[in-house]
Parts: C-alpha cells; structure tokens; sequence
C-alpha cells in the first residue's frame, strides 16, 4: 500500500440504485469502515491528493467530503484544499482530526475555515455515517435550492429559493399569462427592474422590445419628449422628429419605473394613452396608435400620494390592475449566502487570486446584518470586498460589517407590525374558512386592501 500524502482523501459517488450521495473520506481508513460505508450506501472512491481530488469532484459532481488533517498543519496541506474549495458545486467538507490536532491553532482555524463539520478520532464509523448524512443533506438543499432557482428565473439574475421569492416566481408566472398593466412596489435596490423585465420574457411579447424609462431620473422639462415623442420644431433645438419610448416599445413592453414622481400634468397624459392606448407626439396633433403593455414600479406609497394629492387617483387604479410587491433583502435572509455566493462567481475575474470565499464569520454577519440598500447594497460590499480582501476567506471587516455578527437579531418596529399583521390576518383566514368577504370584515379593511395584504405576506389560501 502506498504511504499516504499529508492530505489524504477517499471520495465516493452515487450510483442510481443506491442513496445519492457521495463520500471523500480519508485514505487512511482501512478496508472494514470502508466497506461499512458502502454497505450504508456510499459508493467510495479513493484521491491520494488534491489534484486527483479535483479531478473526481468535477466528473461526479460530489456533495460531500471527508478529509484527513491528522498529520498536522503546512501551508502546502491548506493551499491544496484552498483549490479543492473552488471545485464543483455546493460541497460540505467534514475533518477527521486526531485528539492532538484540535490542539493545534492552524488547523482549528483551517477546519473553521473551510469545513461544515469533523469528527475526532478513534473512528466511530455509525457516528462518522450520521455527520455525514447531515452533510449530504444540507448539501443536497443547497443544489436544491440553486437547480430551482436556475430554472426559475436563474437567466434574470433573480437568485432566491425563500419561499417570499418563490412566491415571487408564481406571481410573475401568472401575471406574463395576461397582459393586464401590473405595478411593482417594494424598496430600493429590490430589483424591481429584474422583476419587469422577467414578467416581459416570459409574456407573449417577449419577441417585442422592452424599453425602461426611469421617470425620477429624467429632467421635469423632458419627461413628455421622452415618453411621448415630439415632431420637428415643436421647441427650441428640436431638430428633427424623435420617437417616444411608449411608443418605441410598440409590440413589446414599456417599464415605467419610479412612477410616483412623474409630475401631475404629464399624470394626465398617461392616463389618456392607458385609457385610449393612444399618444400624440408633443407638438403634433396626430393621434398614434400604439400596442404596448405597461410595467410601473415605485418604492413610494402611491396610496398615501394619492391622499396627498400627489398623485392621480384614477391613475392609480389604471396602473393597479395587478399589484407586485418585491420583498427586501431582509426579509428573506435565507437567500443572503447564496446571493453572496452568485455575486462571487458572477466577478469573480475582479477578485484577488488568493480570495477563495466567504468564512463562517461573515456569512453570519452578512445574514444578521439589515441591508438597508437591499440587494444592490450586497453587490456593492461583496465586489469591494473581492477587490481589496488580502486573506484567502472573506471577512466581516473586508465587507464593513466589523461587530455585525455578534449582535442579537432584534426585529424592528416595522418588522413586529408586519409579523403581528400577518398573523391576524392568517387567524381570521382560519376562523373562517378562508371566506375573503368575511375575513376583510373582520379585519375591519376593504377586499382590495385584504387582497392586497395577502400578497405582501404571501399567504397561501
């Protein structure tokens, strides 16, 4: 038998008939445990070194791994499994450690580092099996989660397998169905835009253009040119004839995003091309007719703008017909690792050589912490963090969340209404057999309002 390198593992694949599962386990165990495994439904296959490893993870697709720290700590050890972490999909890594190596500082931060869990020896083989089913499960929720979201909606870079963006996911199915306006309401950096553009490739216009108009963006002078086109001469250094993007977008579909602050007057003129689905260039007096369906998004209450008379009642309602909410980023705290982890790989051509991941600490932090910025937030602090990280695991320091993982996670005031709401709201459903009149009774609110709620909270009826 030949003597066994420094990191030393055994890996296993599984076959149709048997559990779909893998093991790495370390080649050092002797032939009785080995076949204990595969009589426990592991199909065990041996790698001497990292490379060998690297080469049977990528053509099995393995889950779980077991390796050998026994004989000590040296860089060579730790920069082997650096390039086996990078290898394949989701992979959780169990150590087999000796009672004298969880003494050694090095190897207790590399199993910190880069392992789910260890096992210290003497070998316990039944106690061994059941640390590595809880390893090949949480491995196989992870593929889950990942195969799911790709096939969901995985080309739109909507990454979540929480079930407030599954729900998410059912809601754009249904409404690509129809093509009923739909307005998008939820917080900055959501991914409001994402959301339209996914409702508009999976619409029967997915062929026609999608055209995006940010309407707080836009100078309040230029907002009519922009939506609605002008004719030549209709102002000063209007050369020439320019097309709207209404009606740009014709046989597609038309994204107007920040809505709440298209001012009053041209308020007026969009409720004319909803009603009529008409639009008259600025400066002509020819009616065009145009075919186009309308996506609005805001992060502002429109209902409170309305009361305020900030914004067109009747608008409202036209633009209302079917209602999306996006939920923020702490409110499905599920997804953060696995966005982390997508941003990651989507740069990782920006990221230093050495940076391999994340550690414990900062997933943690990144999932106690409350993005206020959402998802564009997390994008942010993952890329700079990828650039100027000099460790080979990122930090909570690298993505300024110092302090973050080792504070209680409070609800906020917001938070407890919302979760008190919720539930009322669930008990009345229960009470009465989920009859939406009587509950919307009850609850003292109006069936639109209920409607409306029971989306936001993703209450299965």
């Amino acid at each position: 038998m030949e003597t066994p390198n420094a990191l030393s593992v055994v890996s296993s694949t599984p076959i149709p008939e048997r559990r779909k599962m893998l093991l790495l386990a370390p080649f050092k165990l002797s032939a009785a445990p080995v076949a204990e495994f595969r009589a426990s439904g592991w199909d065990v296959h041996v790698a001497h070194d990292a490379s060998s490893a690297g080469e049977l993870i990528e053509r099995y697709g393995f889950r779980v791994g077991l390796a050998s720290l026994e004989q000590g700590y040296s860089t060579e050890i730790h920069a082997q499994l650096d390039s086996l972490m990078t290898v394949g999909g989701p992979i959780k890594w169990v150590a087999l450690l000796s009672p004298a190596s969880m003494q050694d500082r090095e190897i207790c931060k590399m199993v910190m580092d880069h392992f789910y869990d260890y096992h210290t020896l003497p070998l316990d083989t039944p106690r061994l099996l059941v640390t590595l089913g809880h390893a090949y499960g949480m491995a196989s929720m992870a593929h889950l989660v990942r195969d799911r979201q790709e096939a969901q909606l995985g080309e739109q870079e909507m990454v979540g397998g929480s079930p407030a963006m599954l729900q998410l996911f059912q809601s754009i199915r249904k409404m690509a169905r129809v093509d009923a306006p739909v307005l998008i309401t939820g917080e900055s950096g959501t991914g409001k835009e994402l959301t339209a553009l996914a409702i508009h490739e999976r619409s029967a216009r997915a062929r026609g253009p999608f055209i995006a108009v940010n309407c707080g963006a836009l100078p309040a002078n230029l907002i009519h040119s922009e939506l609605f086109g002008h004719e030549k001469g209709a102002f000063t250094g209007a050369y020439q004839r320019k097309v709207g993007s209404i009606e740009a977008a014709v046989g597609g579909t038309i994204f107007l995003d920040e809505i709440g602050d298209l001012p009053l007057d041209l308020q007026v003129n969009l409720l004319r091309f909803l009603q009529e689905k008409t639009i008259t260039r600025l400066g002509g007096t020819e009616s065009i007719h145009v075919d186009v369906r309308v996506l609005a998004a805001t992060h502002v209450n429109l209902e409170k703008a309305v009361e305020e008379g900030r914004f067109r009642e009747d608008l409202y309602y036209r633009l209302n017909v079917l209602h999306l909410g996006v939920p923020a980023l702490r409110e499905r705290r599920e997804d953060i690792p696995l966005l982390a982890q997508f941003f990651f790989d989507k740069f990782s051509r920006e990221k230093q050589k050495a940076v391999k991941g994340f550690s414990q600490q900062a997933l943690r932090s990144m999932s106690n912490y409350d993005w206020p910025g959402n998802v564009r937030e997390l994008i942010n602090r993952v890329r700079r963090a990828m650039v100027m990280s000099e460790k080979r695991l990122i930090t909570p320091a690298d993505l300024g969340l110092e302090g973050v993982a080792a504070a209680p996670r409070l609800p906020t005031l917001e938070e407890a209404r919302s979760a008190a709401e919720k539930e009322a709201i669930q008990a009345v459903l229960r009470f009465t057999r989920n009859n939406l009149s009587q509950t919307a009774r009850h609850l003292g609110v109006s069936r639109v309002t209920l409607y409306r709620l029971i989306e936001r909270y993703a209450i299965e009826l």
